[in-house]
């Protein structure tokens, strides 16, 4: 009886702490709309995982321009791993942006097109910078649509 007892308890407890766990998790999509701008401010121009682990944006190198990456954000060193377009730097004032219809561009500061993640299935509705340091474009079922480990670049990561 006192076995079933702590059994029942158990599973409240573990029933009321997943609704909490899974509005944690979700709350770190990127929603469609979403931007970052390459500016010299690095507390406003990225995405971090859930865990903090590793970030998503715009990284300034040297003084003359940013690069689009992912880094781990937790050390001291904040190592890229991961680049878009290629390690080519954009000038300040440079975005990156969901857009409503789903799309994820990277444009200069002039609004020219520079570099776009080719996510061909439509269906994308928000964005994450997960905890594996995998970047993805997901529909509404979180089926990643795009993803940056289908990009690899020349950083091997522990997952």
């Amino acid at each position: 009886m006192a076995f079933a007892l702590l059994y029942l308890i158990y599973f409240i407890l573990v029933a009321f702490s997943l609704p909490c766990t899974i509005i944690a998790q979700t709350s770190r999509n990127v929603s469609l709309g979403s931007s970052l701008a390459a500016e010299n401010n690095v507390n406003s121009s990225f995405w971090p995982s859930p865990s903090g682990e590793f970030a998503f944006g715009f990284r300034q190198i040297g003084k003359y321009g940013f690069l689009l990456a992912i880094w781990f954000n937790k050390i001291p060193e904040r190592t890229i791993v991961w680049s878009a377009n290629r390690n080519s730097l954009v000038p300040q004032g440079s975005k990156v942006e969901l857009t409503s219809d789903g799309q994820f561009v990277l444009n200069d500061a002039r609004g020219n097109q520079i570099w776009y993640a080719d996510s061909s299935r439509t269906g994308v509705s928000h964005a994450a910078m997960l905890d594996t340091g995998n970047f993805v474009l997901a529909n509404g079922n979180s089926t990643y649509l795009w993803e940056s480990f289908h990009r690899p670049t020349d950083t091997i990561l522990p997952t």
